[in-house]
């Protein structure tokens, strides 16, 4: 199971605190993979010493290492407010005895963190499986896991075992999008409406507060307005209005056909992106 804290001395497990003496050990374990160091190549550079030959019986082992890592297979995690979010984080790397277990951490803004460990499916994956939420645990007085500060761009840190005994621990392998959920409605009207007569399209974006669990109006953001005629499959972008202060959108266009209106939030760096389903005007000659 993850584990969430909001600061690293304040960690908690499946929403328990946890006390920091584990997390400085954990930490005690990690070697930067600059200066990872083969203890099986320890062990061979004694037993040559030793014999006062050139060479030894004994092979020094490889390093493990980190070739890289896939947070929900590559797209940002978007969170609401009411619904567990689980998501998948795979480490890849080699061994020459393979890869056996992985410790992952992710770290995002204002102290934002989880971590997660997992035995690794093959000799060059590991996969572990992170839950994150916005909502307190029922009959609970723990804090939430997530604020409205930590969304954002987040770290991956991995510390991967192998078979034979080396780690390698990994800062700052990849990077992930950790968003507040967003939803847009729209409403077209008159309909019908008769061929070229203003169309009024209105609309409404709201995104997750993590802090309230409310969804609020998202203030000062450019959102497409897109139509698609009757007898086509996709949507064209007609043009682009910010939200008000309360997140409401108003445009008017000319009806010219029948067809279907949307609005269109491609997201930004702390919410994700959203679509309104189409409303469909009628256009009478």
């Amino acid at each position: 199971m993850s584990r969430f804290a909001a600061r690293p001395n304040d960690r908690q497990r499946g929403g328990r605190r946890i006390a920091a003496p584990i997390a400085a050990a954990h930490a005690l374990r990690r070697k930067p993979v600059a200066r990872a160091t083969s203890r099986g190549a320890v062990v061979g550079a004694v037993a040559v010493l030793l014999a006062g030959a050139p060479g030894s019986a004994d092979a020094a082992s490889s390093d493990p290492v980190v070739s890289g890592v896939t947070v929900n297979s590559g797209h940002d995690v978007i969170v609401g407010i009411t619904q567990n979010v689980a998501f998948p984080v795979t480490v890849t790397g080699a061994d020459d005895s393979g890869l056996s277990f992985v410790d992952v951490d992710l770290k995002g803004p204002h102290g934002g963190f989880y971590t997660t460990d997992a035995f690794c499916e093959s000799a060059t994956a590991c996969t572990t499986v992170f839950t994150v939420n916005a909502h307190p645990a029922p009959g609970s007085d723990d804090p939430v896991d997530l604020a409205n500060a930590n969304a954002g761009t987040w770290s991956v840190d991995a510390l991967v075992d192998a078979n034979d005994g080396d780690s390698v621990f990994a800062p700052g392998v990849g990077s992930f999008g950790l968003k507040r959920a967003a939803r847009l409605t729209v409403n077209a009207s008159p309909e019908p409406v008769a061929k070229g007569a203003p169309v009024t399209v209105t609309g409404k974006l709201v995104r997750a507060d993590w802090d309230t669990y409310r969804y609020a109006g998202y203030a000062g953001r450019a959102v497409k307005l897109q139509f698609r005629p009757k007898d086509s499959s996709s949507y064209t972008t007609v043009g682009t209005v910010n939200t008000n202060n309360t997140g409401n959108l108003r445009a008017t266009v000319k009806a010219v056909k029948d067809g279907y209106w949307r609005w269109n939030f491609t997201g930004s760096t702390t919410t994700g992106p959203a679509r309104a389903t189409g409303d469909y005007v009628d256009v009478r000659p």
